[in-house]
C-alpha cells in the first residue's frame, strides 16, 4: 500500500502542476468534496468539478505562474505566500496571495486565498 504524502509534499506538488498548467495532475491533489474559499469565508468553489472548471479557464492565461515566496507548515496546515503572474483583462500583472491549505489524507480538503492588490507589469 502506497504511503500518504505529507501536507508540504501535497502543496508543493499541486503548485508545480499549477505552474505546468497540468489540470489532471493539479486536480489529483484536491479532495472530492474540497472547499475553495476567498479569505476569510467566501465560498468560491465546492468540489472537484467546480475547481477544475475554474482552473481550466485560468490555465489558458499564457503568463500564469505562481512564485513561492515563503512557506510555513504546521501539521496538516500549509501557508504559502506567493507572487502570482496573471493575464488580467487590463493586461499582464502580478498579485500577492496568501494561500492557506488544510490537508487531510494526502489531499487538499480546504483552501483559503487572501489576495493583495493587482499590479500591472
Amino acid at each position: 500500500m502506497p504511503s500518504i504524502p505529507g501536507a508540504e509534499e501535497v502543496i508543493s506538488s499541486q503548485l508545480n502542476a499549477y505552474n505546468r498548467k497540468d489540470i489532471d495532475e493539479f486536480m489529483r491533489w484536491w479532495s472530492d468534496d474540497c472547499h475553495y474559499l476567498a479569505f476569510p469565508n467566501d465560498t468560491l468553489c465546492v468540489g472537484q468539478a467546480d475547481i477544475r472548471k475554474r482552473h481550466i479557464e485560468r490555465f489558458l492565461e499564457p503568463d500564469l505562474h505562481g512564485e513561492l515566496l515563503s512557506r510555513m507548515v504546521m501539521g496538516n496546515t500549509v501557508v504559502d505566500h506567493e507572487l502570482v503572474t496573471r493575464n488580467f483583462p487590463e493586461g499582464k500583472g502580478q498579485v500577492e496571495v496568501i494561500c492557506i491549505y488544510e490537508v487531510q489524507d494526502g489531499k487538499i480538503a480546504k483552501a483559503w486565498f487572501k489576495m493583495g492588490e493587482r499590479r500591472l507589469v
